[in-house]
C-alpha cells in the first residue's frame, strides 16, 4: 500500500473508533489533579485549516493573562522551532514513560509512532506564574481535557464555513499531497461532527469577525 494511503486509512480508522467511544464519559475522579476552580483553562480546537492558530494568536495578543501551553511531541524540530518554546521535543521512549507515570492531561498518537500531548506539569507551570493556560489542541484532546475539568475549562470550537472551503484553504498552503489532503479532509469531517461537545462554537467565514467573537467570549470567561 502507498505510504500516504496508509496514513489516510490510519487517520480514518482512528476517528471511527473515537466516534464510537465519544459517548463514554470519563469519570472526573479518575483524572482529578485536585485543582482549585480558580485555575482556569482555555481550550481552542478545530479541524486543520479552520483558522484556530490565527484566532489563538489574536487572543494571546489581547489578554496578557493568557499563556500558551507548550505541547510535548516525539517528532523532530522543523526549521526554527525551539525546544520549550514551540514544543517539548522528546523521544518516543520518554513519551511512553510519561504515559506510564500518568503525567499527561491528554495525549494521542496522531500518526503511527508520532505522539503529541499536554503535560500536567506544563499546566502547573503556567498556573504557578499566575496565568491561564491556552491549549491549542486537536478535537479528541480537547474533549478529554474538558471531561477532566468540566467547571474550570472553557472550550471553543472553530467551525469552517464548509468542508469544501476547508479543503481549498489546505490546498492553498501547498504543503499537502493528494493522499495527505484527502486524509486531512476526511479527519476534518469527523471532527466537525463533534462540535456540539464544546461550550462555544465560532463560525470562521470572516477572520476579523471570528476573532472579535472569540475576544468577547474569552472576556466573559476571564471575568468570572
Amino acid at each position: 500500500m502507498h505510504p500516504h494511503l496508509s496514513v489516510a486509512f490510519f487517520a480514518m480508522d482512528a476517528f471511527v473508533k473515537f466516534k464510537q467511544e465519544a459517548s463514554t464519559i470519563i469519570p472526573f475522579s479518575l483524572f482529578s489533579l485536585h485543582m482549585p476552580i480558580s485555575n482556569k483553562i482555555l481550550i481552542i480546537t478545530a479541524p486543520s485549516g479552520a483558522g484556530k492558530t490565527s484566532i489563538t494568536h489574536r487572543l494571546m495578543q489581547t489578554f496578557p493573562q493568557l499563556s500558551f501551553s507548550v505541547s510535548a511531541a516525539t517528532r523532530q524540530a522543523r526549521g526554527n522551532e525551539q525546544h520549550g518554546k514551540d514544543y517539548y521535543f522528546i523521544s518516543p521512549d520518554d513519551f511512553k514513560q510519561h504515559i506510564q507515570h500518568n503525567e499527561f492531561v491528554e495525549w494521542e498518537m496522531v500518526y503511527e509512532g508520532k505522539y503529541y500531548g499536554t503535560l500536567k506539569s506544563e499546566l502547573q507551570r503556567i498556573w504557578d506564574a499566575g496565568k491561564i493556560p491556552v491549549l491549542d489542541i486537536d478535537v479528541k484532546g480537547a474533549i478529554h481535557v474538558k471531561q477532566q475539568y468540566p467547571d474550570a475549562a472553557l472550550t471553543i470550537f472553530i467551525v469552517p464555513p464548509s468542508v469544501d472551503v476547508l479543503k481549498k484553504r489546505l490546498e492553498s498552503r501547498g504543503t499537502e499531497t493528494t493522499e495527505s489532503l484527502a486524509a486531512r479532509v476526511n479527519k476534518a469531517s469527523y471532527e466537525i461532527s463533534f462540535k456540539d461537545h464544546f461550550d462555544k462554537q465560532i463560525l470562521n467565514d470572516n477572520l476579523t469577525q471570528a476573532c472579535a467573537e472569540a475576544i468577547s467570549i474569552v472576556e466573559v470567561f476571564l471575568a468570572k
